[in-house]
């Protein structure tokens, strides 16, 4: 059976985001990126190749190394899904605010 993962499988784990947090800011390659964890290098390639198959990273090869990046676009489909509920907890908080704010001009 071959299920096909889409990008919110592939966020729910949590070496999986480390690993998209550490391609925030530059390329990286496998090894580069299995040195930040205490697994096995197979462990983080299979990370690698889930985040690549959801399209999240693409690869580039530099010679004989592959480099990782993130792929923006599809990082923005979990950003277009996550908004709405980023606005419902800024007006909670907005309204929270507003109760602290009489209640400290009470006292």
């Amino acid at each position: 059976m071959n299920l096909r993962r889409d990008v919110f499988q592939a966020i729910a784990d949590p070496t999986r985001r480390a690993i998209l947090l550490l391609l925030a800011t530059q390329a990286m390659t496998a090894g580069a990126i299995a040195s930040n964890f205490d697994t096995a290098r197979p462990t983080v390639s299979k990370h690698l190749q889930i985040l690549t198959e959801c399209e999240l990273l693409e690869q580039k090869q530099n010679g004989r190394e592959i480099y990782y990046h993130l792929n923006a676009k599809n990082m923005k489909a979990i950003a277009d899904f996550i908004e709405p509920f980023r606005q419902m907890w800024d007006d909670r908080f907005n309204k929270l605010e507003d109760v602290m704010k009489k209640y400290k001009s009470k006292k």
